[in-house]
């Protein structure tokens, strides 16, 4: 998702003041293989094996019961919800409306977000807690730097891993986890319940002048290795600026899936595509069938 239309979302949930409470939940730097030892168990075999379910950010003009609809045409069971489908103020009746609703058109929340988090162990423990009721296993995040003793604590009492999103360049300025090598820098001595949910878009869109900063999305897939828990997997025009189909930009999908696979990677593939918001199901069928492709050509 772009930071620049959503900054209104991330902005409501980042947290300031009170200092951040020791953490005995780190652990060290040696991560697990993934995240979880049991990924979910009903994956698509048009899919690999993979967990692939569709960003609702990409479906922002509809509400939920028509993202919902939307989700179970294109054959997608899973989802990583945004606030703006199933806000994280919900109280519990709210919560289990919106699973229920879930249930009803066969779609399981595998993801939430993307979410800011602070300093402050308050409001994010309120996310933590909404993404329990949810039954999410992943939150995408947009952490500020001091965050971290609090998300240590945080991740492994509930057993939802942060997920680090890069948002890529807005105007001037790249984001500030706008790769895997600063995302790594920052995670490495915290729990193994902290990794990232990388975006390709955002990492062909880093290219673009003024930044110049070619990330070959592979590439950083690799460098995260087992800090891997989530994937915004997109294609981007950097001339046009603009979303496109897979494989009519620069993306490789072939190459995604290998470093996937080479990072023994078992967390979930969101398909996001903010193109053609008023009717992006056409598009977005046209990238799960390179998706497909793709997958009955691996080895």
């Amino acid at each position: 998702m772009s930071f620049s239309t959503r900054r209104q979302f991330l902005a409501s949930t980042a947290g300031v003041g009170a200092a951040a409470v020791a953490s005995s939940a780190v652990a060290s730097s040696a991560v697990a293989s993934s995240a979880f030892a049991d990924p979910p168990a009903r994956n698509n075999n048009d899919f690999g094996g993979f967990t692939v379910g569709i960003q609702t950010y990409t479906f922002r003009n509809f509400n939920l019961e028509q993202t919902l609809t939307r989700i179970k045409d294109l054959g997608i069971r899973y989802a990583e919800f945004y606030r703006g489908h199933i806000p994280t103020t919900s109280n519990d009746d709210q919560i289990k409306a919106a699973k229920d609703l879930c249930a009803k058109y066969d779609v399981t929340p595998i993801a939430f977000g993307v979410e800011s988090f602070g300093k402050d162990e308050a409001p994010n423990r309120r996310i933590f807690d909404f993404a329990k009721k949810l039954g999410v296993r992943y939150l995408s995040a947009d952490p500020s730097p001091d965050s971290f003793d609090t998300l240590d604590k945080l991740a492994a009492e509930f057993e939802i891993a942060i997920a680090i999103h890069p948002h890529g360049p807005t105007g001037n300025a790249l984001h500030r986890w706008y790769s895997a090598e600063v995302i790594n820098q920052a995670v490495r001595n915290h729990h193994r319940l902290i990794g990232t949910c990388l975006d390709t878009g955002h990492l062909i869109r880093s290219a673009q002048a003024p930044h110049n900063r070619k990330l070959d999305p592979a590439q950083q897939i690799r460098a995260m290795g087992p800090r891997n828990f989530g994937l915004h997997l997109k294609d981007h025009d950097n001339e046009r600026r603009v979303d496109v189909v897979y494989g009519r930009g620069v993306l490789d999908v072939p190459g995604i899936l290998t470093a996937l696979r080479e990072v023994k990677f078992t967390g979930y593939i969101s398909i996001e595509y903010e193109a053609n918001p008023n009717n992006p199901s056409p598009d977005v069928a046209a990238c799960l069938d390179v998706f497909k492709q793709a997958i009955r050509k691996m080895p």
